[in-house]
């Protein structure tokens, strides 16, 4: 009889548990897409990405932090290039830099659209490597005193773990096609040659940056494009010194020097584009719950597989 008690009361607590881990989970789901609902802008083109209360003729668009995708920025200047109260547009740019393809992408649109509505930089606290690149697409930079720009670059870091695997008596086994395949995989040390292959990679990215820069400010740079392109880091006025920069200057001062040069109408104002928060949809709502645990899962299983990762 005691038995079939014990064997009860274990039922019992173990269904507890069950409804604890599965309320928790219920209660991880909603926190981890209330927290990225938070941290996720999604932009729509037109009505909802330009504050209509607003009719100032100069569009102020924001690139801030890490590049690591194109599309918000490139969606906002798409739709003030098709909104025609705007008559130009300021990039206003935070950022140290990012992945190279989305930082390539939005430099493309922004040489496009200044050929139809005139596109300039203001740099903030950092514009520096790809936040430098995508500035020198547009016809004219202000850059405060203070402002870090430059670090025309490109870089990849790797690490080599083989040491450390070893001591924790870590094996990892790799099976592959292709001799450069596995290259960068931290349970080995690289080898010269993928070294020198990931060298001239590198070299052509970096060939890619100076060329653009080169397209747009080649008259105006006061030294070779290959000496201040070598990773250095400039503070305004010296970035304006060598050419990199054309004025000195926040983003009202660029504002209104450009409202008087193009002798726009009215009263000097900017309309700033702002990405429109995401509607609630319980399919995304399920979608966020399963990226969070898969991000988890990722974070939480070693890594013995290499990471292609260079930036500007």
């Amino acid at each position: 009889m005691e038995g079939v008690l014990l064997s009860r009361e274990r039922s019992k607590g173990i269904v507890g548990i069950f409804i604890l881990v599965t309320v928790l989970f219920f209660i991880f789901i909603i926190f981890a897409f209330y927290t990225v609902s938070q941290l996720k802008e999604s932009t729509s083109m037109g009505e909802g990405l330009l504050d209509k209360s607003k009719n100032s003729p100069i569009a102020v668009i924001s690139i801030e932090n890490e590049i690591m995708e194109s599309k918000k920025t490139i969606e906002m200047l798409l739709a003030a290039e098709k909104e025609k109260d705007i008559k130009a547009i300021i990039l206003r740019i935070d950022s140290p830099g990012g992945a190279v393809a989305p930082t390539q992408e939005i430099y493309e649109e922004v040489k496009r659209i200044d050929q139809v509505k005139p596109i300039y930089a203001s740099f903030g606290t950092v514009a520096a490597s790809g936040g430098y690149y995508i500035g020198a697409a547009c016809r004219k930079i202000w850059a405060n005193a203070g402002t870090l720009t430059g670090s025309i670059g490109v870089i990849m870091q790797m690490a080599d773990l083989s040491e450390l695997f070893k001591w924790a008596k870590y094996k990892s086994e790799t099976i592959k096609a292709g001799r450069y395949k596995d290259i960068g995989n931290p349970a080995r040390p690289m080898t010269d040659e993928e070294r020198m292959y990931l060298n001239n990679l590198l070299a052509g990215t970096h060939k890619q940056f100076m060329d653009d820069i080169s397209a747009i400010r080649k008259d105006r740079l006061k030294k070779d494009i290959t000496e201040l392109a070598q990773g250095q880091i400039f503070h305004g006025t010296e970035a304006k010194e060598f050419g990199l920069v054309d004025e000195i200057g926040s983003l009202w001062a660029a504002g209104r020097s450009i409202h008087k040069d193009l002798k726009l109408k009215g009263e000097f104002g900017l309309r700033f584009i702002k990405p429109q928060r995401k509607k609630f949809s319980l399919s995304e709502f399920l979608q966020e719950g399963e990226d969070a645990l898969s991000l988890i899962k990722t974070k939480l299983e070693p890594k013995t597989a290499p990471a292609y990762k260079f930036q500007l």
